[in-house]
């Protein structure tokens, strides 16, 4: 209901208009992009593994080619493997009686250790399965300590 609808005019109102009519939503929803890519790492199933000389990264992958996943390295030390499965289209009048298999995308993030080797990483992907090796850094060799003659002055 409008106060002025009472008999009440008064520039004051109209600026309380105008600041109801612009208010914003609320800042700390999240973005349509964060939601999705939220719903596309938690629907990703994966399997991290150490060996001695690596680290193994095995993500499902089902359904996608292998030239449509994407693996990159982003910010110099986040692994991040994706891809996106798209509902097959047939123009033949077929259509889906039942669809229980996940369609969208498909992604994983990965914070690599300090001794991972961004130059020696690979990827295959074989019958929907995708892993990722990333080769370790030899490891620093021990200092040996320093020994500093002491003069008699």
């Amino acid at each position: 209901m409008d106060i002025r609808n009472l008999g009440f005019d008064s520039p004051l109102l109209s600026v309380f208009d105008d600041m109801l009519e612009f208010q914003e939503e609320p800042r700390n929803n999240p973005s349509r992009t964060y939601v999705r890519d939220a719903k596309a790492m938690a629907a990703t199933p994966e399997d991290v593994v150490e060996y001695p000389n690596s680290y193994k990264f095995v993500v499902d992958m089902p359904g996608i080619k292998d030239s449509e996943i994407k693996v990159q390295v982003e910010d110099d030390n986040v692994l991040v493997v994706s891809g996106e499965r798209n509902r097959e289209k047939d123009n033949n009048g077929v259509k889906y009686l039942r669809m229980e298999r996940r369609i969208g995308k498909l992604m994983r993030k990965f914070t690599l250790p300090d001794n991972a080797n961004m130059d020696a990483i690979s990827a295959v992907c074989q019958d929907g399965v995708l892993t990722v090796t990333v080769d370790k850094l030899p490891a620093p060799e021990p200092r040996k300590p320093k020994t500093i003659d002491v003069k008699i002055a």
